[in-house]
């Protein structure tokens, strides 16, 4: 019998080294190294991997390719086929990852219940985590039983594309990939070799067969997607379902799809009937704002497509220690560091002796460039003590030398202000000409951060 060789792989990075390490040197992370097993012969195992592949192709001019617009399927969450970029594409490779809890195995029961009834379409929701009667009980408190919809309680990889020749579905939910293995990987459930093959496997399904297949991934501390990092290249779409445990409401973003944009953002709200989608969050985040008062102000952020409106709290105290707190929600850390920097400098507000604590209202995250203007007059209020004006929006991008740079897409940011009823927007000065401004709203032009502080805050 032939002595099966082993190796140590890296659980984070999918790193492969012949002995066993403290550190992994591909991602640096501790104690990550665990020992698997290589398999006897390679033939066998090659051959039942590559079947698809059998088919020799040619190359082809481009010119001379031809193309169709691929169907879609449309569920009645108009919020989710945003996201997918108009819709479910046949033979696609979907991941989606949150936090456990969160909602990902509710919101792809309501999904495959909506296209089980609505198209009339077969579809397979197959669980490695939980009973067929744990899922029954789920779908009847959801109200989601219907005839087409069938569920297989199943982990091995080689039972479950033998359901899936026999049933024939159009759509298949994975839930999720790191309870399937594959018979012929010798490594647990879960590890690299396992979460590769399977996927793998599961490419192919969705690619021969022109099934849309969907896989719910387990994510780490950090929020990253457990695993190695080749499980999102492989894909097509990879979506992040995100929330706070303290909201009702949930974000799923999209950060990698093949058939849409990237970055999109779809909305909703945790009921105790299932997920329900939210069509104007802007309204939603700015329900509760207060009036008068000092520290908070309104910014309108591109998510993807979208403008969404949200509101920008900073609360500036004087610290009786040497080393004042810097504290963010919602925000980069060191993007505050940074501006409040620029104050100090360019401005002349000492703030070296206060703390800062700064929040997005409503739980949402946001990172682009155009949310730095309204960080400054946030801390600026808090810190001189003067509110803003609340029929305010404040856009823009704030450089180093305090001056205020253009940003994307301000015609759908005005727009939407002007939806909401706001009555001015404060933005670069740069980003005023090409385009008309909506009538009934005032647009104002600045160049550097003093002249947007003397605007907002009168001085």
């Amino acid at each position: 019998m032939a002595k099966r060789k082993t190796k140590f792989i890296c659980q984070s990075c999918g790193y492969e080294s012949a002995k066993w390490m403290g550190k992994c040197p591909g991602c640096g992370s501790w104690n990550s190294m665990t020992e698997e097993r290589e398999p006897a012969s390679q033939g066998k195992r090659g051959a039942f991997l590559h079947t698809a592949h059998d088919v020799k192709s040619k190359p082809e001019a481009l010119p001379s390719i031809e193309t169709s617009e691929e169907p879609r399927f449309l569920t009645q969450l108009a919020e989710f086929n945003r996201v997918l970029g108009g819709g479910i594409v046949r033979g696609s490779l979907t991941l989606i990852g949150g936090d456990p809890g969160i909602g990902k195995s509710t919101l792809l029961l309501q999904v495959s219940a909506q296209l089980a009834r609505g198209d009339q379409q077969k579809v397979l929701y197959i669980s490695g985590e939980e009973s067929i009667k744990q899922t029954k009980m789920r779908a009847e408190r959801l109200g989601v039983i219907t005839p087409h919809l069938y569920v297989l309680a199943e982990t091995d990889l080689g039972n479950i594309k033998d359901w899936i020749d026999e049933t024939k579905p159009s759509f298949v939910i994975i839930d999720s990939i790191q309870t399937i293995y594959h018979p012929e990987v010798t490594s647990a459930p879960g590890s690299v070799s396992q979460v590769r093959e399977c996927t793998a496997e599961l490419m192919q399904i969705a690619k021969t067969r022109g099934i849309a297949v969907f896989i719910v991934g387990h994510v780490t501390k950090e929020g990253a997607i457990a695993g190695p990092r080749i499980l999102e290249h492989m894909v097509d779409t990879v979506l992040y379902f995100e929330g706070e445990r303290h909201h009702t409401y949930r974000i799923l973003r999209a950060v990698k799809n093949r058939f849409g944009s990237t970055n999109e953002l779809g909305i909703f709200e945790m009921k105790e009937s299932g997920l329900e989608e939210v069509t104007n969050p802007s309204e939603i985040f700015l329900e509760e704002r207060s009036q008068g008062a000092s520290g908070s102000t309104v910014v309108a952020s591109m998510e993807g497509t979208r403008p969404v409106l949200v509101e920008i709290q900073a609360l500036i105290s004087p610290s009786s220690f040497g080393n004042p707190k810097r504290m963010a929600t919602g925000i980069d850390h060191n993007r505050v560091s940074l501006l409040m920097a620029v104050l100090e400098k360019r401005v002349g507000m000492l703030l070296q002796n206060h703390d800062a604590y700064l929040k997005v209202a409503g739980g949402v995250r946001i990172d682009e460039p155009a949310i730095d203007l309204s960080i400054v007059v946030s801390i600026a209020s808090s810190f001189r003590d003067k509110p803003t004006n609340p029929t305010d929006v404040i856009v823009g991008e704030v450089g180093l030398t305090g001056e205020i740079r253009r940003v994307s897409r301000i015609e759908q940011r005005v727009i939407e202000a002007k939806k909401l009823g706001f009555k001015r927007v404060i933005l670069p000065k740069k980003n005023l000409g090409g385009w008309e401004v909506p009538a009934g709203i005032e647009v104002i032009g600045v160049d550097t951060v003093p002249e947007a502080l003397q605007y907002a805050l009168g001085g």
